[in-house]
């Protein structure tokens, strides 16, 4: 397992119900339906770039990998929403797949 991030630890200490509560609803909702699991985090991933949330962004790249995406298919992802995010929004999606992607090598 993935060493996860320090402000995602000390939330799930000091808020440890609602992590697991979080997390639940999260597996929920990926076995509603019949999209698999590598597309369901190319798709999180997708959103977390146009909310411009940096942490979503390594964390989805890093499940997505795991769930047998490519390099290419996480960049591909960012590069659907240019028209609908903007160049500014891709860019830096670009440079945090980017923060993931190059440890793996």
């Amino acid at each position: 397992m993935p060493k996860l991030p320090r402000n995602y630890l000390n939330f799930q200490k000091r808020f440890p119900d609602l992590v697991a509560a979080q997390g639940e609803m999260g597996r929920l909702a990926k076995e509603a339906g019949p999209i698999d699991a590598k597309t369901c985090h190319l798709l999180q991933l997708a959103a977390c770039i146009a909310m411009r949330s940096e942490g979503g962004v390594h964390s989805h790249v890093r499940r997505a990998l795991e769930a047998g995406a490519t390099k290419d298919e996480i960049f591909h992802t960012a590069a659907l929403l240019i028209s609908t995010v903007g160049f500014p929004a891709t860019a830096a999606a670009f440079s945090w797949i980017s923060d993931i992607v190059e440890k793996k090598r």
